[in-house]
This record gives C-alpha cells, sequence and structure tokens, in this order.
C-alpha cells in the first residue's frame, strides 16, 4: 500500500469575513457587520485535500480550476499546502461561499458563482496512472457536475484501488463497488427517501443499508454529528462509533475532515470499521480545535473571537523568543494577568534573519511556536513574517499591546502604539527580570560557560 491519496470531486473558495456588529443601519431594519479580517481556504474537494495534506500525506487533487481571479487564489492555497494539483478547465466564474460572522457566529452565507454549475472539462491525460498508484481515492462531492463526467467514472470503474465517496444529493451516485460511503444524516434521508423516525440510530440504519444495496458499496457510515457515525455494513447489526464530547467549536468543514480522514486510514489498510473510528476521532478534534488551513494563518483568530462574544479582554505581544528562558515567561505571565487571553506575536524564521543576522534563529519558528503554546499562560501564537507585527495587529486588533522592561524608565516609546490607538487599544510596560537575555545566552553558550 502506499500513502498517497487522490482527491477528487469539486472545489470551492471559502470566504470567512469576520468582524463586530455595533449599531444597525440607519436606512433599513439591517445590523451593519465592521470587517476586521477575512480568510481564504479551499473548500470542498479542495478542504479535504488540504487536510490531509497537513497531515503530511502525499495528496493529489483532480479537479476543476475556473481561469479567473478566484481560481489563481485556489491554485495558490492548495499549492502552498503541498497538494499537488491536477486541474480540469471550468467554464465560467469560482464558486465561491462567504460566512459573515461576528464574535464566532454565522450572520449571513452569501454564494457565488450560480446556482447552475458549469460543465467542466476533459480529464488530465495521466488520470489512470494517478489513480493507480494510489493507497485510496477519495471523492468528494458537491454537487457542482465533476462526479458525473463519464472520464471521471470510467476511470473510478476501471481501478482496483479503493474508493471512499462522500455524496451529495445533487451529485452522481457512486460508482459500484467503493469501499466506503460517508453521507450525513441529512444526505442520507434525502439520497434513500428515509423520511426518519424510530430514533436517530434507527433511521440512520435503514438509510444505510437501503443507500448500501443500491450503490454496491461495500459500506456506507452515515455520520451524525455530535454522536459520531452509524456504519451498515454485510452483517445486519451497525457499528455505531460515538464522537468525543466537544463542548464548543465550528463544525464547518468536519465532514471533510472525517472523510479525509477515512481515506487516509483505507490507504493505510484500515477495514472499513477500523476507518470510521478513526475518521470520527479525527472530526471530533477538528471541531474542538480546528488546524490551520491556510500557510501563515493561526487559530489566534478563533481564540479572540471567543473572548470578545463574552466582552473579554484581548491581550497582544511579540517577539523572536529564540531561546525561551525566564524573562520571556515573567513577561508573558504579567502579559496574560492584565486580560483574558494572550496571542503572541511571534517573529517568524525569515523576520528573525531580517533583525538579528544570518545565525539567528538558533531554534526554528515551528519549535518556537510549540514552546510557547505549551505554556498555561499563552492562548495562542500568530507568527507574521515582516520586520514589525503591525500587520498582524491591525488583523487581531487587540485591547492591550505588552511589551517588557526596555520600554520602561522614560525609554523610547512603543512603536506600536499609534497603531494601537486607531482602534482604541493601548500600549503598557510590565517590568522584565533582569539579566536575562536570549543573545547573551548564545553568547555565553557558543563560548563554553554558563548562564
Amino acid at each position: 500500500m502506499t500513502d498517497r491519496i487522490v482527491v477528487m470531486g469539486d472545489t470551492l473558495l471559502d470566504r470567512d469575513v469576520d468582524g463586530g456588529v455595533r449599531r444597525v443601519s440607519p436606512d433599513a431594519p439591517a445590523l451593519v457587520l465592521d470587517e476586521e479580517r477575512v480568510t481564504e481556504r479551499p473548500g470542498g474537494a479542495g478542504l479535504a485535500a488540504l487536510l490531509a495534506a497537513r497531515e503530511g500525506l502525499d495528496v493529489a487533487l483532480v479537479t476543476a480550476i475556473a481561469d479567473d481571479a478566484g481560481g489563481q487564489r485556489l491554485a495558490e492555497l492548495l499549492t502552498a499546502a503541498g497538494v499537488q494539483l491536477h486541474p480540469v478547465p471550468l467554464p465560467g466564474p469560482t464558486p465561491e461561499k462567504v460566512r459573515l460572522r461576528a464574535g464566532g457566529q454565522v450572520l449571513l452565507r452569501l454564494d457565488r458563482g450560480g446556482t447552475e454549475p458549469a460543465v467542466p472539462g476533459d480529464a488530465p491525460v495521466d488520470l489512470a496512472e494517478l489513480l493507480d498508484c494510489a493507497g485510496a481515492i477519495l471523492v468528494s462531492d458537491y454537487g457542482r457536475g465533476m462526479t458525473g463526467r463519464p472520464w471521471l467514472r470510467a476511470a473510478l470503474a476501471g481501478t482496483a484501488t479503493p474508493i471512499v465517496w462522500d455524496p451529495h444529493p445533487r451529485g452522481a451516485a457512486p460508482v459500484a463497488g467503493a469501499r466506503l460511503v460517508t453521507p450525513n444524516e441529512a444526505e442520507a434521508r434525502a439520497l434513500s427517501g428515509d423520511a426518519g423516525g424510530g430514533g436517530r440510530i434507527a433511521a440512520a440504519t435503514r438509510a444505510g443499508h437501503t443507500l448500501r444495496q443500491r450503490w454496491r458499496a461495500g459500506a456506507v457510515a452515515v455520520t451524525t454529528g455530535a454522536a459520531g457515525a452509524v456504519l451498515c455494513h454485510a452483517g445486519p447489526t451497525p457499528l455505531v462509533v460515538p464522537a468525543p464530547q466537544v463542548t464548543e467549536g465550528d463544525t464547518c468543514g468536519a465532514g471533510d475532515r472525517f472523510a479525509a480522514a477515512a481515506a487516509a486510514a483505507v490507504a493505510a489498510g484500515a477495514l472499513p470499521s477500523e476507518a470510521v473510528t478513526a475518521a470520527v476521532a479525527a472530526a471530533g478534534e477538528y471541531v474542538a480545535a480546528p488546524p490551520r488551513t491556510e500557510a501563515g494563518e493561526s487559530p489566534g483568530g478563533d481564540a479572540v473571537a471567543r473572548v470578545r462574544a463574552r466582552g473579554g479582554t484581548v491581550v497582544a505581544t511579540g517577539g523572536c523568543f529564540d531561546l525561551l528562558h525566564a524573562g520571556h515567561v515573567a513577561t508573558l505571565e504579567a502579559a496574560r494577568s492584565l486580560g483574558d487571553c494572550l496571542v503572541v506575536c511571534l517573529n517568524s524564521d525569515a523576520s528573525v534573519r531580517g533583525l538579528k543576522g544570518p545565525d539567528r534563529p538558533v531554534v526554528a519558528q515551528e519549535d518556537r511556536a510549540r514552546l510557547l503554546r505549551a505554556l498555561a499562560c499563552v492562548d495562542a501564537v500568530v507568527v507574521f513574517d515582516e520586520p514589525t507585527p503591525e500587520a498582524v495587529l491591525s488583523w487581531l486588533r487587540p485591547d492591550l499591546w505588552v511589551k517588557g522592561g526596555d520600554y520602561a524608565d522614560g525609554g523610547p516609546a512603543l512603536p506600536e502604539a499609534d497603531l494601537m490607538r486607531r482602534w482604541g487599544g493601548h500600549t503598557v510596560v510590565v517590568p522584565y527580570l533582569d539579566g536575562r537575555s536570549t543573545t547573551k545566552m548564545i553568547t555565553t553558550a557558543r563560548s563554553g560557560g554558563t548562564t
């Protein structure tokens, strides 16, 4: 078996527009959203491919990409995440889903790209070889035409590679012989015609068995959100896989995480029951703490949204934190005590080299970020590439910007002070432990001394 996964299906561009609602429009009974930041990510099959790539898998994506700005942005996001893109032409505009959010809650979703999907173009020339060399194929159907293309269905019917199919009520039926099909409850009811009743598990079992027989699939796993999944296979008794308890979180993308995890398990040789168990756990983790979905993006925005939703104070601080020492910890603990969450703006490796010289950093940014996140006083870490944190501060808009010692006792003004005042934020200085210095530690270590 190989750990390569080929994802096939419809890709969209998802945009989250986050902001604050502080007033009602004077010319209509509508809330006014003051935009604070915009996050872009691939949706549909693109998100499934990206999430699989984030797990270190070798991922190829066969999808339709439009020749417009949205299509170009999708290609950038996917290739930056390590996804090998095998595009087919998509006439017309890139389909987009725009979510307007405040305090972590969706106010409105705006769909672009037309209600009638364009017909994707012809297959990549290397499609048969691509499928035959994979450990598993994930078909991610979002009802926009890819799964109904004759060349795609012929290629899937002719390969021996196991197929995991995530269906859509407006999409084509899975090809016969799929190893595992993963509809959610609503999709299973719509596709099977089952009206429900008799309890959640009973309804999912009926729909799952109906669809398994109709599609001649090896197994059908009906996902039931916070309740987990019901796996219907050849035997009469379903396997019910409970989900881990999650008290809060954004479920957008959880279905794609489930399907991607199931395909990864199948590629590794897992049975459908093992694949579904792994997928339920992965989807639960995703909802509890959504992973990064865009290069350079951090979950800091989620921590900020939760604190702002309950009227709390957001605190931020920044630096290189090349060798984490007691002086850093004292500053971070003091900063966290001033509010309800602390976001650390961390200079990237490139930023540190520009500030400190070619021999720095000593510790790579991934390890520096991991050490910071392990501290109880740190709620999130955002890595930035610029020489100063002004861009990331404009995105986060914290209530307090905190620095240590060097700016106290009549020292230079904090360079971020003017920026913070634009949204009513404040800059403060906290005490710094004397004698602690990363540069001094490095110099001493290189000379063979002790600190």
